[in-house]
């Protein structure tokens, strides 16, 4: 058999069906927010490893500061990576989405084994035939655009989870940073309470009280050492939990460095709601009704029907004759017109446009709860700081020189000793969640409280 400009006239014909062979939407990644952008994240490459790896980074020792915890986290917190293989899997998809149909090549025999003429293959038929199916209304298009903006959805929740990784790792921070000064303030309570118990035994031994005080110190001086057993499992709690925002089950690190006792003054609410908008969950639903929009155009595409376009040749063996054949078929959309997919992505698009109704409701209502609890939290950390710790430590130590001169009772004393120790466990209690407050309204913002113009209300 003699092929010659026929077939090529057949492939011709393939790449003019064809068109572009693939439809590149551009989604773009979103813009980080302010909040971390200065530290280095986990991006997926582009190619995926063959096999997982483990992770190849330092684990973090010594000293750390939250500078140091927050780059470890962003850059090995498993959670955050697979939101980053998820963008990876979008990229992929939208690609995917783009591509045409691939091309059909078919050959059919005709007239062959059969008796009389047909015996053998002398009187045979051969058709080469090469199919494509013909996108009609924008499909292609539709189902690329559909794929960049969920693309951009990931790239979205990603960056969500980028700042949800920026305030675990600050509240866990916090947390080892108060867990710290309780262990500090608990370990200079047992220190004076072996001081008191030693000064109360020695005035027991002149026999100037009683050796029930002597019994009471020492129940004082075996609580405080409970108190410290709790305090150092707490820590070690605290030290575990911030070394898992980046994936570790055994913190290497001996202690964190920071400073609990910093309390900025904070902005007025108005300043703070006005930037309630640069939330990426709110942020996001203007991709999300895109995605949706576009969605619905999509559906209503595919209501019209796609064609089928053949074209070939036909060998007859007999004659060695060739012909051009040609076949053209379109489905009739009597039945499925693709009604239901519409209607429902019309009803998705509704039901999206109540959702984003109902985030925004839900942001706004979580800045306001935040506010409040920092407020609070500021508050009641100035308020120790500058009026209850103060008189505290003036009666205590009163008592205590008192107590020396034989001025006080123990249990005066022991009560001044109580009322400073609660006081100053308090303060680091209200400092631990003025910080974790900062970050949560950081948090929803997506930038530091710093950066806001502090203005009177």
């Amino acid at each position: 058999m003699r092929l010659n400009y026929p077939v090529l006239l057949v492939l011709v014909l393939a790449v003019v069906f064809s068109g572009c062979a693939t439809h590149h939407v551009d989604a773009g990644r979103p813009e980080a927010r302010s909040l971390g952008s200065n530290l280095g994240t986990f991006q997926a490459p582009q190619q995926p490893p063959a096999a997982s790896t483990p992770s190849e980074s330092e684990e973090p020792t010594g000293v750390i500061n939250l500078h140091r915890a927050l780059s470890q986290a962003l850059l090995e917190s498993p959670e955050l990576a697979a939101f980053s293989w998820e963008v990876r899997a979008r990229e992929a998809a939208t690609l995917q989405a783009g591509l045409i149909p691939n091309p059909e090549i078919g050959v059919e025999l005709e007239n062959f084994g059969g008796s009389g003429a047909s015996e053998g293959l002398e009187g045979s038929e051969t058709t080469f035939r090469l199919s494509q199916l013909i996108e009609l209304g924008g499909k292609r298009s539709g189902r690329a655009r559909v794929a960049a903006l969920e693309q951009s959805l990931a790239g979205w929740d990603y960056e969500s989870k980028r700042l949800d990784v920026v305030t675990g790792v600050t509240k866990a921070f916090v947390d080892v940073l108060a867990a710290q000064e309780r262990l500090a303030l608990t370990e200079e309570l047992v220190r004076l309470a072996d001081e008191v118990f030693n000064a109360v035994r020695e005035r027991v031994r002149y026999g100037k009280v009683s050796p029930v005080e002597e019994a009471k110190a020492g129940v004082v001086s075996a609580t405080s050492r409970i108190e410290l057993e709790k305090a150092e499992r707490g820590l070690e709690a605290a030290r575990k939990r911030l070394a898992a925002t980046w994936g570790s089950s055994s913190p290497a690190f001996e202690r964190v460095d920071g400073r609990l006792d910093v309390v900025e003054p904070i902005p007025p609410a108005g300043e703070l709601a006005g930037r309630i908008s640069q939330n990426p969950d709110i942020v996001r639903w203007t991709a999300e009704m895109e995605q949706r929009e576009a969605a619905v155009k999509l559906e209503n595409a595919r209501r019209i029907p796609d064609l089928t376009l053949s074209g070939g040749v036909k060998h007859f063996r007999e004659t060695d004759y060739h012909t051009f054949v040609v076949d053209l078929s379109v489905p009739l959309p009597l039945f499925d017109r693709n009604q239901g997919g519409a209607l429902e992505a019309r009803h998705g698009l509704a039901k999206a446009g109540e959702e984003r109704k109902a985030s925004e409701v839900r942001a706004r209502t979580a800045l306001a709860e935040a506010y409040l609890t920092l407020s609070a939290a500021f508050a009641q950390a100035v308020a120790l700081r500058d009026d209850v710790l103060p008189a505290a430590r003036t009666a205590f130590d009163a008592y205590n020189e008192g107590y020396r001169l034989g001025k006080f009772d123990y249990l005066d004393v022991l009560d001044a000793q109580r009322t400073l120790f609660g006081a100053r466990g308090q303060y680091i209690e209200a400092l631990a969640a003025y910080h974790k407050a900062v970050a949560d309204v950081e948090q929803l913002i997506g930038e530091r409280l710093d950066t806001v113009k502090n203005t009177p209300e």
